[in-house]
């Protein structure tokens, strides 16, 4: 990732409720070639969790900001 990661906020402004995403759990692929790939929808804002922003995703718990890439719509 080249840009640094949105805060919350930021992430909120761009992205509403049910935007489709590309979430990855454990690790990005350009970390880990191999890494989980889950294609899902947000399912609520973006949040400070740990001092991380997050955000919930279906079929799946609350990932990093940092392991989510928005999708077109």
């Amino acid at each position: 990732m080249t840009n640094p990661p949105p805060n919350a906020h930021q992430f909120n402004t761009r992205y509403p409720i049910g935007t489709p995403v590309t979430a990855y759990p454990a690790a990005r692929p350009e970390d880990d070639p191999n890494a989980d790939r889950l294609e899902t929808t947000t399912r609520s804002e973006a949040f400070t969790f740990a001092g991380t922003p997050v955000v919930m995703v279906d079929r799946y718990e609350r990932i990093a900001l940092t392991h989510i890439d928005p999708r077109p719509v």
